[in-house]
């Protein structure tokens, strides 16, 4: 089955949260045990996308944004047994196109594995006459 099965919605009602939350925080290597709380918390303050078709939802993705000038591309995942079928081009063409649509100026995303898909979409590695810097906390209070 090619990806012209599957179709995409940013309506939050509609996504399977017990299956993004099982894949997210136990297949993935950047949120490995996030709770369920903290997913919905985040799904919350996002524009979350689904990915779906027969076997239910298959992918999610979410922007962080203002909705004007900015956005975090963050949480991208498909499910591995559809892996190989141009979902995640999918994905990331209806995100893009969201971005654009909004006239984001920054989209902002980190990886550790997939910067060949991300790099398809206009995406490269920072370099611009900005000084990016960023704070981390160690956890959460």
């Amino acid at each position: 089955m090619g990806s012209e099965a599957y179709e995409i919605s940013t309506d939050p009602d509609r996504l399977d949260r017990d299956w993004v939350h099982r894949v997210i925080s136990t297949d993935t290597y950047w949120a490995e045990g996030r709770t369920r709380e903290d997913m919905d918390h985040a799904i919350a303050h996002s524009l979350a996308y689904g990915v779906y078709g027969p076997e239910g939802q298959v992918a999610f993705g979410r922007l962080v944004t203002d909705r004007t000038y900015f956005a975090w591309l963050s949480d991208v995942f498909v499910d591995r047994s559809v892996r190989g079928q141009g979902i995640s081009k999918l994905l990331m063409n209806r995100i893009v196109a969201d971005a654009e649509e909004m006239g984001l100026r920054r989209v902002l995303l980190a990886t550790g594995d997939a910067q060949g898909l991300y790099r398809q979409f206009g995406f490269d590695d920072i370099g611009d006459d900005y000084s990016w810097m960023y704070r981390v906390w160690d956890a959460r209070p």
